[in-house]
């Protein structure tokens, strides 16, 4: 288990439609663990595979981790070739964030309740209902997959304050 680099904006990787993976096998389960490796050393709660490079349908995540009631408390999640097979009409706002455009945060309205079907770690198909913090989530990590990133969906003037922002935070570095 590895933790690797991060793309940020505007690596070109990050716009590529991830492919799907054919199972979950020993190669997929290194790559999610090198996925949450990532993911916890930048102290993220999401991560998909295209974000550290490789454009496979892949996503890890973890809300539990960091809490401040339990902050080393983990509780992983694996989603394999995701899909959403129902969205609700019901809106919900939530201030986004993402490792990829580091230190930016804007408010999106997505659907507050979803319903998706994945692979697991364990190469099981499931599906699952999603609402509050997991929908936002697993919508904003399965955009990555279609080459989307959350600023994508702001203003134009929005998107050019968050490309600044991650300029700004990378000449600090």
């Amino acid at each position: 288990m590895t933790a690797r680099p991060i793309l940020t904006v505007p690596n070109p990787i990050l716009k590529q439609i991830s492919k799907p993976v054919a199972a979950v096998d020993d190669a997929i389960r290194a790559l999610m663990d090198d996925m949450l490796d990532s993911m916890y050393a930048a102290k993220g709660i999401g991560l998909a595979a295209v974000q550290i490079g490789e454009p496979v349908r892949v996503i890890v995540m973890d809300l539990e981790w960091g809490k401040a009631d339990a902050p080393d408390h983990r509780a992983p999640r694996f989603f394999a070739n995701p899909e959403i097979i129902w969205r609700s009409e019901e809106m919900a706002p939530y201030e986004e964030g993402c490792l990829s455009v580091p230190e930016y945060y804007d408010e999106l309205e997505r659907p507050a309740k979803v319903r998706l079907r994945y692979l697991n770690r364990d190469n099981e198909l499931v599906e699952e209902d999603a609402d509050g913090m997991f929908a936002t989530c697993i919508q904003h990590e399965m955009d990555h997959l279609e080459g989307i990133l959350f600023i994508d969906h702001l203003s134009r003037l929005r998107r050019e304050r968050a490309f600044a922002k991650v300029k700004k935070v990378k000449r600090a570095a």
